[in-house]
């Protein structure tokens, strides 16, 4: 049997650095490429490593001159909303643009299957309810949304103009941590829900914001779909065994189809770790839905995806060992 190599974009990362290592369990040539600006090498679990920066192609070039690469995956955006409202060339130069170049190298050397880290912010903000299947219009309301929409409309014009094969996984809200404890969440700064309200826990923080409790829904509070990142791992593996299989094209959203709301995930994680944790209400953030919540039936249909953390408070365990450990809270 071949054993495939693989090049992880922005693998030092959180949902990459899951990756690498699930890759290298299951016997896979890994090299990773990641200009640590918000990765960490420390999270790398081995094969080899190259910093460098997307937008580099002459290292490109050198990467794929010298390695025979069958399959390239993606992680290395800028992705913090907020951020991209303030500085939104940052995003388009590196979402955009630095794409452009690796998927030009790719060319340049015959390499066509490519898996790429989407977001539901393609979505924009949803008129109901209703769990978003991916025939949902597309309408971004901030710069990172967009720039995940416009690299999904170049690959489908990639594809229909140089046979170039691509997955993109439309992520909903990522958490959790590996079961093992080697690694997991450590963005600079912290943006995320579940990590933000550990943090409160572990006595980091001394409070945790809901922004908005007049929202029409059950407890007047924000109601997103959290799924494991090893789940979204899950994805790109059976995404990439259906790439190396001469697979079409396709899109899919990657969530577990059922949604929790701000305080539910809040009291889910004082039950976890036993701990208290102040939450202050505030004003609403502007573009924040009531609700968004995945249709992954697609997924589940066309490549037998199923999420084995399904359950919030699992979620939020392997988060809180993981938290536990990295940053050594005593209890």
């Amino acid at each position: 049997m071949k054993r495939y190599k693989i090049l992880v974009i922005g693998g030092a990362g959180y949902i990459g650095s899951h990756m690498v290592m699930n890759l290298l369990k299951a016997g896979y040539h890994v090299i990773t490429m990641d200009n640590l600006s918000t990765g960490h090498h420390e999270l790398l679990q081995g094969g080899r490593f190259i910093k460098g920066d997307l937008s580099d192609a002459s290292l490109l070039d050198t990467i794929f001159a010298n390695n025979t690469i069958d399959i390239v995956m993606h992680f290395a955006a800028h992705s913090q909303v907020g951020e991209s409202v303030k500085k939104p060339l940052k995003y388009y130069s590196n979402n955009i643009s630095a794409t452009v170049e690796l998927l030009k190298s790719m060319l340049r050397h015959n390499i066509k299957r490519f898996i790429f880290s989407s977001s539901a912010a393609v979505y924009g903000e949803p008129a109901n309810a209703e769990p978003i299947t991916e025939k949902h219009s597309c309408k971004p309301t901030n710069p990172y949304g967009v720039t995940k929409q416009a690299v999904e409309r170049i690959l489908s014009d990639c594809d229909s103009a140089y046979g170039f094969k691509y997955i993109s996984l439309r992520y909903f809200n990522a958490a959790g941590a590996d079961e093992s404890g080697k690694i997991g969440e450590m963005h600079q700064p912290e943006t995320h829900l579940i990590p933000l309200i550990l943090k409160v826990a572990g006595g980091e923080l001394t409070d945790i914001k809901i922004f908005g409790n007049d929202y029409l829904t059950p407890d007047g509070t924000c109601i997103r779909d959290y799924i494991h990142v090893n789940d979204l791992v899950e994805a790109h593996m059976l995404a990439m065994e259906s790439l190396l299989a001469e697979g079409k094209s396709a899109i899919y959203n990657v969530g577990n189809s059922y949604g929790y709301s701000v305080r539910e995930v809040i009291e889910t994680a004082i039950k976890v770790t036993g701990q208290q944790v102040l939450a202050l209400e505030t004003d609403r953030r502007p573009g924040d839905p009531p609700v968004l919540v995945a249709n992954s039936n697609k997924i589940r249909r066309e490549l037998g995806w199923k999420p084995h953390y399904e359950d919030l408070n699992t979620i939020i365990k392997t988060a809180w060992h993981w938290h536990q450990k990295c940053f050594e809270i005593k209890i």
